[in-house]
């Protein structure tokens, strides 16, 4: 196993990944949650917005990063 240089991402993307990561799985996490509490449309509406942050921000990679 080698070391990863992580030197040339810059501090943008850096940001914007770590706050659509913790967007995206606390959508899921919710989600998840509601499922177990019997509210199956909040439920539904968390996974959908999870997968809404992650086509955004896969734009967002793909418009400002790439």
């Amino acid at each position: 196993m080698t070391t990863v240089d992580v030197s040339e991402i810059s501090a943008a993307l850096f940001i914007t990944g770590a706050i659509f990561i913790m967007l995206i799985f606390s959508l899921l996490s919710l989600g998840i949650l509601r499922m177990f509490q019997q509210r199956v449309r909040a439920g539904v509406y968390s996974f959908a917005g999870a997968v809404v942050s992650g086509i955004a921000f896969g734009l967002i990679l793909n418009q400002w990063f790439v």
